[in-house]
């Protein structure tokens, strides 16, 4: 995994999609694919009260991503600096391998290059110590750009206060 984490704070997230249209504006990509996209989950009703979750989906940037495994001209790498990983234009053939071997769809498919695209947390304004483009976009601050151990201490914190506030003080 990266060093780096997108961390969605589901209660925060209204599905308004600006992270959505940031990222397309940042990375000039054009109707059809998307890097980080928002899905809709439900409804579903808690207390008698419908609820839709948005869940953001971008890439995961893996440990051992298998699109940069599946590549076979070496178009997908991952940077050994950071881990981010990203698509080098000038070797992708259009294969499609990446995009078949990928578990969560990240690598998309552009029709006017004939090439795969995929997200790669704005690594050019990561470089110059910027958050990615749907971070900073995000209308709600329901996306963070964190490491994956602040992300788990902010989950084990929220689970935390979510108990205590449930269960009732003797």
């Amino acid at each position: 995994m990266s060093e780096y984490y997108i961390y969605q704070d589901q209660k925060r997230c209204i599905g308004c999609r600006a992270c959505e249209l940031h990222c397309k504006t940042e990375n000039d990509v054009r109707v059809g694919p998307s890097f980080g996209k928002i899905i809709n989950v439900g409804p579903t009703v808690r207390g008698d009260v419908p609820r839709i979750n948005f869940i953001f989906m971008p890439c995961f940037h893996c440990e051992n991503p298998w699109c940069v495994s599946a590549c076979p001209t070496g178009a997908m790498q991952k940077r050994s600096k950071d881990g981010i990983v990203f698509v080098d234009p000038s070797l992708c053939i259009g294969c499609k391998a990446c995009i078949t071997a990928c578990p969560w769809g990240a690598p998309q498919w552009d029709k006017d290059t004939g090439k795969a695209i995929k997200c790669d947390y704005c690594k050019d304004r990561v470089d110059q110590g910027l958050e990615p483009a749907c971070v900073t976009g995000c209308t709600t601050d329901a996306l963070k750009w964190i490491s994956p151990a602040k992300s788990s201490q902010v989950r084990r914190e929220r689970f935390a206060k979510a108990i205590t506030e449930e269960i009732p003080f003797p």
